[in-house]
This record gives C-alpha cells, sequence and structure tokens, in this order.
C-alpha cells in the first residue's frame, strides 16, 4: 500500500487504504504535531449536494475529480494543470468541475485539510485547498501538519486561532467527510486519486492538458 507520499511517474495514482472510519483521537494527534475510458457505476459522475463545485451548472461538460488533500498527484495536477484548465474551461462556461473528496493515507492530514478548507467557507472553499495542497510537501517533511494549516487558516479574511481549533473538533463536520468519503469509495467504486469522470467517461491518473482538450472536445460532441 502505498503511503501516499512516494513519487511516482506521470499517470500513477494512490491507492485508498481498506476503508475505515475517522478517528478523532487520531486527526487531533496528527494535528498537534491510470485507466481511460472505464464506465461510469451508480452515477459517480452526478454532483451532490455536499460536493463542491465551479462554473455554470448547466453547462455542456460535466468534469468531476476524486481527488485527496494528501495525495501527491493530486497536489501536482492542482499546480501544474488546474489554473489552465480553470481559465479555459471553468471561467468560460464551457465545463462544470466538481471535486469529490477522497482519503489517502496519511488519512489526518487528508481529513485536516478538507475541513480546513469546508470551515473556510464555501466561497473560499477552492483558495484555502489549493493552499494545503501546496503546502502539503513542507507537511510531509516537517510533520507539523497543524502549524501548516495554521498559516493557511489565518490568511487575509480568514479564522481565528479559536475558529480553527473548533473547527478541528467539530465532530459533526469529521462524520459527514467520513460519510462522503465512505459513499465515495463503496457506492462509486472509485479506488485511486486522482480519478476523473468526464461526462460518464473514468479516467484513472493525473490527466495532462492536452489529454483533457481531447476529453472534452469527445464530451462536448
Amino acid at each position: 500500500m502505498e503511503s501516499g507520499f512516494t513519487p511516482a511517474p506521470k499517470g500513477d495514482s494512490v491507492r485508498m487504504p481498506a476503508r475505515r472510519s475517522l478517528v478523532a483521537a487520531a486527526l487531533m494527534a496528527a494535528l498537534a504535531l491510470g485507466g481511460c475510458g472505464k464506465p461510469v457505476l451508480d452515477g459517480a459522475s452526478v454532483a451532490q449536494a455536499d460536493d463542491m463545485s465551479l462554473g455554470a451548472p448547466n453547462a455542456k461538460v460535466q468534469v468531476v475529480e476524486y481527488a485527496s488533500a494528501s495525495c501527491p498527484h493530486c497536489a501536482r495536477w492542482n499546480a501544474d494543470v488546474f489554473p489552465i484548465f480553470r481559465a479555459k474551461y471553468i471561467d468560460t462556461g464551457k465545463v462544470r468541475y466538481t471535486l469529490k473528496e477522497y482519503l489517502t493515507d496519511p488519512v489526518a492530514l487528508a481529513a485536516a485539510g478538507f475541513l480546513l478548507a469546508r470551515c473556510a467557507g464555501q466561497d473560499r472553499y477552492f483558495p484555502v485547498l489549493d493552499a494545503v495542497f501546496r503546502g502539503q510537501d513542507q507537511m510531509v517533511q516537517t510533520g507539523d501538519v497543524r502549524g501548516v494549516l495554521a498559516k493557511i487558516a489565518k490568511t487575509p479574511g480568514g479564522l481565528t486561532e479559536a475558529q480553527l481549533d473548533a473547527c478541528f473538533r467539530d465532530a459533526a463536520a469529521e462524520k459527514a467527510l467520513a460519510a462522503r468519503a465512505d459513499r465515495h469509495q463503496r457506492l462509486d467504486k472509485v479506488t485511486s486519486t486522482p480519478t476523473f469522470i468526464i461526462n460518464g467517461r473514468r479516467v484513472e491518473g493525473e490527466m495532462t492538458l492536452p489529454e483533457l482538450d481531447a476529453a472534452i472536445a469527445q464530451a462536448a460532441g
């Protein structure tokens, strides 16, 4: 089983560990310190009310990404491809993008990153998650998960220390995150990150911009 932080060539993905429930004690302890074209199962391409999305809801092309905040491949795609993809397709109304939260090892880091992004509010969810991805290496190298996330949280318009502490102790939010991750693994049959679904076609592993261009053109018909 991969740790979620071992460098891998383009196209690899991070595998999900055996299904588990989040354990609050483990989370707080940590904070104190490709196959292409597969048919989609169980309506996985449908954005749920508790998923996070960007772009026009009625866009002709719907792109869903299953990602983990602790996945290095997701972080690399977020840094190298997502900004161009967003400017070219999401901001122009051509694509509706939905991120579905997934948990890979170390689960505590992934959970904390998503919890922080949720606590930041819907308008700041994606900017905060971007910062989490960009701080991923530092969190791994230093082990200071809470310290890095605290700096992200305290950016202008962000959270106070008390709000940050409450965020990481929110049992209801933690339970909801665990339920989403379980749904994405058990019902949507997703086993690795990143996984993309583009108008009902599944692609596992990182996608380059040219690959996205081709897939979106095909989906748009």
